[in-house]
């Protein structure tokens, strides 16, 4: 895979042409939640589509730029809405900036995404910290990779969300009051929303909230040697023999009323981790 390798090496140059710092955190903002980005010192700001080799976000929510600026004190890189598989690009495509932003220099990715809560003790606007998660996007990030510079081809996936950032997730939690919660994520192809055999079966299955993203980046990082950590923005919660028809405004515009916790959340985790 010389030519990945190369794509990952021309963003780079590219980049650092533009912000030379070193930033020591990565964000992923998913759908709808783009406005954390507001509690970010934002020095740089470079729309994907002006990146070489980057793909560019077609999705509703997603503002589509890669933010360079501080928060907190602490070097970041943001993206400012991700790509998705049910886009039409490959998940190697989809993954791309998960591989530049570490080649950048960042140590710790914090990733978060709007999910369909499954778990019945949980509710609209909750946060839920990823613990785990079932792949069943019918494909893999890694497939198909052979070059040693791109990372292990088998990477271990044993516990791909790092112990210590959900902890401190947890010490932030409790500090500002917020009702954190933790679970497994299931990730689907989509775009379709889940029928109510398919929303049951992933209940059997015991994952807590779905979504469409998220797992393909946090196998990559698991490769490329992050240390991950995934706070979902619960926007609704269906329940097989209770379900009621999504909207993806109502999504986007329930993701938007959690954008505040998730900020602050955000916020002080970073601040936590970069003092290590």
């Amino acid at each position: 895979m010389v030519e990945l390798y190369r794509q990952i090496q021309e963003a780079v140059a590219y980049l650092r042409d533009r912000w030379p710092n070193r930033p020591r955190v990565a964000l992923i903002l998913g759908t709808g939640l783009g406005g954390v980005a507001e509690g970010i010192s934002v020095e740089c700001k470079v729309p994907y589509k002006q990146i070489p080799n980057f793909p560019e976000s077609t999705v509703q929510g997603h503002e589509g730029n890669l933010l360079f600026g501080a928060v907190a004190g602490c070097n970041v890189v943001v993206m400012q809405g991700r790509l998705h598989y049910y886009e039409g690009y490959t998940l190697q495509q989809a993954t791309l900036p998960v591989r530049i932003m570490r080649s950048l220099g960042a140590e710790f990715l914090l990733v978060n995404s709007a999910a369909g809560g499954l778990n019945p003790l949980f509710r609209a606007d909750d946060v839920m910290a990823v613990t785990d998660h079932i792949n069943l996007m019918g494909a893999n990030p890694l497939r198909g990779l052979t070059d040693e510079r791109l990372g292990d081809r088998f990477p271990d996936m044993t516990c791909p969300y790092d112990p210590e950032m959900i902890r401190v997730a947890g010490d932030v939690a409790l500090d500002l009051r917020i009702a954190l919660k933790y679970g497994v994520y299931a990730a689907v192809a989509g775009p379709s929303i889940e029928t109510r055999a398919e929303t049951r079966m992933l209940r059997i299955l015991g994952a807590d909230a779905v979504g469409m993203s998220t797992v393909p980046e946090v196998i990559v990082a698991s490769q490329v040697g992050f240390r991950t950590m995934v706070l979902a923005a619960i926007t609704n919660v269906n329940l097989p023999d209770t379900m009621q028809p999504v909207d993806i405004e109502k999504v986007i515009a329930s993701a938007q009323r959690i954008q505040p916790t998730l900020a602050a959340l955000m916020g002080e985790i970073v601040f936590r981790v970069c003092r290590e």
